[in-house]
């Protein structure tokens, strides 16, 4: 199989070199640059620094050799949402693609199905997804997938590109929850580092990843998702990696915030793009629109705009009423 994805950051880089392993891989670089530095150095030693590329691994700025119309190709797009709609107009009409980017499109609120439908709707599209670090997929550690879409043929083929060595892929054809939590994950993850950094502990820690899923869901199934979606991978899974692991930027915003750091201070200290900050404010717009109460989601997009402190946001919480648990 012949696989070109399309955008050299740090997660786009890892699935590369981990289908490369099995397949013939391009990964193109919209810097000529970057793309001249990771042939000659035979790595990105911008993002995932001493993890040499495998052999079948070839980087390239050239877009002509990687949207190739006449070769039959699984082109995965890992570029950040904002840049999802412009890619997708670079591919042809009936490509097969998959894109890796999470997150509500800003100004449309649009999820990437949703993107995918209006740019090329005769192209089988899906998303591919879970909780997955760059670092440790191109260090080869054991890490599990979702590829969603509604078409059964472009999952199965997801399986053929990615499943196999220390990548597990699983197939779902429920691209809207897939979708839905990974855009809302990131911002809680945000929350999740704001209570970290106030050193609320770790009982804290716990009833706000749970609430978190509790809010991910309705708004979920609010937009047409299957609820047990949100208890697997993609759901639950993504939620617990980025609210607590080190290496999430999102996480790394929250604790910034939580330590008196501007927003604007925060992600400079960040250095990278972390997707819940752009996208809180349009899952706060989404959950409005369908009727879901998200006070969690309130809080973060009330402490992003610098409305009230990180601790003013905590006390706000828990002093709302008490009520039954439910989803």
């Amino acid at each position: 199989m012949q696989i070109t994805v399309l955008g050299a950051g740090a997660w786009g880089t890892a699935l590369a070199m981990a289908a490369a392993q099995r397949h013939e891989v391009m990964l193109w670089a919209r810097d000529p640059a970057q793309a001249a530095t990771m042939a000659s150095e035979g790595c990105n030693q911008r993002y995932l620094p001493d993890q040499p590329f495998p052999a079948r691994l070839r980087a390239t700025a050239r877009l002509d050799e990687a949207i190739d119309g006449a070769a039959p190709r699984l082109h995965v797009i890992a570029t950040p949402m904002a840049a999802l709609r412009a890619t997708l107009r670079l591919l042809p009409a009936q490509a097969k693609v998959l894109w890796l980017c999470k997150g509500f499109e800003s100004g449309t609120g649009k999820l990437g199905h949703q993107i995918a439908a209006e740019v090329l709707p005769e192209a089988h599209s899906g998303v591919l997804s879970g909780p997955s670090f760059a670092q440790e997929v191109a260090a080869g550690l054991p890490t599990a997938l979702v590829a969603a879409s509604a078409d059964a043929g472009l999952t199965r083929l997801a399986v053929e590109a990615f499943h196999g060595g220390s990548l597990r892929v699983y197939m779902s054809a429920d691209p809207i929850g897939v979708e839905v939590g990974g855009a809302v994950k990131n911002v809680l993850a945000i929350a999740t580092g704001i209570a970290d950094g106030l050193g609320l502990g770790l009982n804290a820690r716990a009833a706000l990843i749970t609430r978190g899923l509790a809010e991910m869901s309705r708004l979920g199934v609010a937009m047409g998702a299957q609820s047990e979606t949100f208890m697997g991978l993609t759901g639950l899974g993504d939620l617990v990696l980025t609210a607590t692991g080190d290496l999430s930027r999102n996480r790394k915003v929250g604790l910034a915030l939580a330590e008196g750091l501007s927003l604007a201070d925060a992600l400079a200290r960040l250095g990278h793009v972390a997707e819940g900050v752009y996208s809180a404010a349009t899952v706060q717009q989404q959950a409005r629109a369908h009727g879901v109460d998200m006070p969690l989601t309130d809080a973060v997009n009330a402490v992003l705009a610098g409305q009230i402190a990180p601790r003013e946001a905590v006390g706000r919480l828990m002093q709302r009423d008490a009520r039954a648990e439910s989803l």
